[in-house]
């Protein structure tokens, strides 16, 4: 029998090579190269193709009229937002997160309603005791909730005891690092027993159009763990987000094969669990009473939905000679350095003697790029030292010739503003407007500077 050999597949790009190095020459990553044992190249293997010898395969057109697939809500309406609708059945879902930002406790809610509407659902547990799990369902208000519970790693036994009986209409595997495959060799995590258990779970749900839902282990970076081809593999990735230090978390969606990408969801953390959020825009919008230096609020897009945030900037003289210092929290610093060369270079607005900080009110991180306008007037704010008018909001891209561009969805953002009080909005030449709200075009970050600065 041909001897396996060894090659190693790195789990930030999954790119493969023939032996281990520090660095992945195709990604750049470090560390990032795991061993996996190759299948054996035989001679039958060598000498034969795979173009006879198959099963022939249905092909259907495309046109061809199917009944569309009944979503299974969750009872949670903002995880369902960021779902599309609801759970799709035979679909999988990823979720990563830090550790402890409440990935369980969200599933764990859902679980325990979509139980209680009548619906069967199965909690695999990798990492906890099926007591622990009842722990936490009590101190949520879920503890006559009829979820089916269990604490089991092999994937054959998960499978195995499901298939013996109806299929439910939710699994839940927390987590797929923690499980194991006994066709392979290796230990829970990594690379190849994460992929195989993956594929196994998928392959059985969407058999049984049961829903499956895997949480994933996240890396430092913020990524989630194992092999990249885990995120290909299912057909939702939701990252759970938010700062310990701060109430709030964010579910976004960056993969949804059933609906949009880039939604998300917001929920509030609070002793009695996961509490969503109606109107988020108050979770990261600060006192408006007074008008102060180096405030702008920005109505920043979250997948469909509107989203005001405040950004704050503060500016510092530094001694002659010093080097000063940026700082950026919530935003990109690239970005950051972008818009103060044309500040300086199209508005004649120097910053090169003054440290700058840059902070997104929340915790909440924008990478929306209609937020440069608000950004540079918070800047342009703290520079000046004079305030924002008050009730207004800014929103719009800007270009490295200083001109103002426009930006998407601004009939919503306008509306969302105009629902929290704000009356005044500057914003790109050609912006339509709204009834109830004046709207200010802004051509170029000079007339910025100079509308601040009389104010």
């Amino acid at each position: 029998m041909a001897r396996p050999q060894a090659r190693y597949v790195c789990t930030a790009c999954g790119s493969v090579q023939p032996r281990w190095m520090g660095q992945c020459p195709d990604c750049g990553a470090w560390n990032s190269l795991q061993r996996e044992d190759a299948a054996a190249a035989t001679p039958f293997a060598r000498r034969h193709g795979l173009q006879g010898g198959g099963r022939p395969i249905e092909l259907q057109p495309l046109d061809t009229e199917v009944a569309l697939p009944e979503r299974l809500a969750s009872g949670l309406a903002e995880l369902d937002r960021a779902l599309g609708g609801g759970l799709v059945p035979g679909s999988a879902i990823l979720i990563g997160g830090d550790p402890g930002i409440g990935k369980s406790t969200l599933l764990l809610q859902a679980a325990g309603r979509i139980a209680q509407a009548g619906r069967r659902v199965a909690y695999v547990s990798g990492e906890e005791a099926p007591a622990q799990v009842r722990l936490r369902a009590r101190r949520l208000g879920l503890g006559q909730a009829p979820v089916e519970l269990a604490s089991a790693t092999s994937v054959r036994d998960i499978l195995t005891t499901l298939s013996a009986g109806p299929a439910p209409a939710v699994l839940i595997i927390d987590s797929i690092q923690t499980m194991h495959s006994d066709q392979l060799e290796g230990a829970p995590g990594t690379v190849s027993q994460v992929r195989a258990s993956a594929f196994e779970l998928i392959s059985w749900a969407k058999a049984r159009e049961t829903a499956l839902v895997l949480v994933g282990h996240v890396t430092k970076d913020g990524q989630i763990a194992g092999p990249r081809v885990l995120e290909h593999m299912v057909d939702a990735v939701l990252y759970f987000e938010g700062e310990r230090t701060h109430q709030y978390r964010l579910l976004r969606s960056v993969k949804n094969r059933f609906g949009a990408t880039d939604e998300v969801g917001v929920f509030a953390m609070q002793a009695d669990g996961l509490v969503e959020v109606a109107n988020p825009s108050s979770l990261f919008l600060t006192d408006r009473s007074g008008a102060l230096p180096g405030a702008a609020v920005f109505p920043a897009m979250e997948g469909t939905r509107p989203v005001l945030v405040e950004l704050q900037a503060l500016t510092v003289p530094v001694p002659s000679g010093a080097t000063p210092r940026r700082a950026v929290v919530g935003w990109d610093s690239a970005r950051l350095a972008m818009l103060l060369a044309v500040l300086e270079a199209r508005a004649g607005l120097a910053f090169g003697g003054h440290e700058v900080y840059l902070n997104v009110a929340g915790g909440i991180r924008v990478t929306d790029p209609a937020a440069d306008l608000a950004v540079a007037g918070a800047l342009v704010s703290a520079r000046l030292d004079v305030p924002v008018p008050a009730g207004t909001i800014l929103f719009g891209e800007i270009a490295l010739s200083g001109e103002v561009r426009p930006s998407a969805h601004a009939v919503l953002r306008l509306r969302e503003a105009l629902k929290l009080g704000f009356v005044r909005a500057l914003v790109p030449p050609g912006t339509g407007g709204l009834g109830g709200m004046e709207t200010v075009a802004v051509q170029r970050v000079a007339t910025l500077v100079d509308r601040l600065g009389r104010a």
